[in-house]
Parts: C-alpha cells; sequence; structure tokens
C-alpha cells in the first residue's frame, strides 16, 4: 500500500459525499441501529458503536442526531432489522469489486447490485470470487495539513497502540491494524487528539488493475456511481487504479 496514495480519491468521495449528505446520513443511521443491537446502547461497553460514532462526526453528523439514532435503536424493539450483505464481481477489464450493503429487504438490494454490474458491463460472481484479492485491515488516514504532528512521534503513537504498518504518502499518513486491534489504535489517537480523515475497516487490494480503454472507464464510472446512489450501499471497494 505504501506509496500508492488513496487520499485524493478520499479527498474526491468526500466532497461528493457533500452533496450526498443525506445518504451518508442513511448508512450511518443503519449502521447504528446494527451496532446498538448488537452490543447495546453504551458506547463506553460497545466498541462498534464507538466506531460508528467516530464515522459520523468525522462525518459532520450533529451530535443530538447520533443520540437520538441510539435512543431510537435502544427503544423499540420493531426498528427495523438491518442484515449486512456482501456481494462480489468483476467490471470492465477484470477490475475486481466488493460490495458491502446494510437492507431490510434482500431482493431490492440484490436487484440494485446486479443492475448496476450488468449497466457497467460487468458481472456479479459468487462469494469468495474476488475477496481472496483483498486484505481486511483497519485504515486510518490523517490528513497532513489537519495534523500538527510529527511524522515520528504519530508512528510512535500508532504502533504503541497496536497498530501492524505506518506509511507516509505526499499529503497524508496512513495507518494499517489488524480488524480486531483498530477500535484500540482508533481510539488511542482520538484520545492525542489527532484529526483523521478517514478511519473504518476496509479492504486493501492487493494489487491495482489500470484502465486506459476510455469506454472501460465509463463503464466502471456507471457501476460505481450506481452503487454510490443506493442508499442500501454501505462500502465499495475495489482495485481500479484511478
Amino acid at each position: 500500500m505504501s506509496g500508492h496514495s488513496k487520499f485524493a480519491n478520499i479527498k474526491h468521495k468526500k466532497e461528493k459525499n457533500d452533496a450526498k449528505k443525506g445518504k451518508i446520513f442513511t448508512v450511518i443511521g443503519r449502521e447504528i441501529v446494527v451496532a446498538v443491537k448488537e452490543g447495546g446502547p453504551d458506547p463506553a461497553n460497545n466498541s462498534k458503536l464507538r466506531d460508528v460514532i467516530a464515522k459520523a462526526k468525522a462525518n459532520n453528523m450533529p451530535n443530538d442526531t447520533i443520540d437520538r439514532g441510539i435512543k431510537k435503536a435502544a427503544g423499540d424493539a420493531n426498528a427495523d432489522n438491518f442484515e449486512k450483505l456482501t456481494y462480489e464481481g468483476y467490471g470492465p477489464s477484470g477490475v475486481a469489486i466488493i460490495v458491502e450493503t446494510l437492507t431490510d429487504n434482500k431482493n431490492r438490494t440484490a436487484g440494485n447490485v446486479r443492475s448496476a454490474f450488468t449497466k457497467g458491463s460487468g458481472n456479479i460472481g459468487t462469494p469468495g470470487s474476488v475477496s481472496f484479492m483483498f486484505d481486511k485491515k483497519g485504515q486510518i488516514i490523517i490528513d497532513k495539513e489537519e495534523c500538527e504532528m510529527d511524522a515520528d512521534d504519530l508512528m510512535m503513537i500508532a504502533l504503541d497502540a497496536g497498530a501492524e504498518d505506518f506509511s507516509e504518502e505526499e499529503d497524508s499518513f496512513e495507518v494499517l491494524t489488524s480488524p480486531d486491534d483498530f477500535s484500540a489504535v482508533r481510539e488511542a489517537l482520538e484520545k492525542e487528539g489527532i484529526p483523521m480523515a478517514e478511519a473504518q475497516v476496509a479492504m486493501i487490494p492487493q494489487n491495482y488493475v489500470s484502465l486506459t480503454d476510455e469506454q472501460d472507464i465509463k463503464n466502471l464510472q456507471k457501476t460505481l456511481d450506481l452503487l454510490d446512489d443506493d442508499d442500501d450501499v454501505t462500502d465499495v471497494w475495489h482495485n481500479w487504479d484511478e
């Protein structure tokens, strides 16, 4: 991963998300429901909920909206039961795509995801058909412009907290952890007041695919845009070297 900056893509994603705050808040609202149902409404005893709250704050979700979501999930036994479903497939030129969803209607979601792949000249594969090309890691991105801490000090805090890897890119620092250590490392950085541009458990490609054909690029972008517009889709991972 080192030397391959994804921060420009994250900034681009953030800008797109700014125009789609409604979608992002819907997704985070569902993640809050799932986290509360799995581990209870008290963030002190629920690391998954703490991670979702951190994600909510990184996306500028108001505190009262977060609190309302937690109370609603805790007090409403009939709150929608969201199921986590993952789809895997290929876009043009063998670009591997993983789509993570939270849905209360499997048929609707499966149809929408399949349609997004088809419209971009791709196809859905079987479970496991592309995930072996990715590593599941906790990934924390720190914007250099926002962080005043020295790189060596930052690295020591991350590694002492249990991070596996620390790399410096042109415009950002990247911290990688095992999925199990992600919460502890994120909280250690948070305690030190380190601003995080992105913090999540991510699927990191082992290798990247470059696209040169204009039509392939258009088709892939179409699939990614359709998935991005779908409220059931929480994350899309791919190995396209944008």
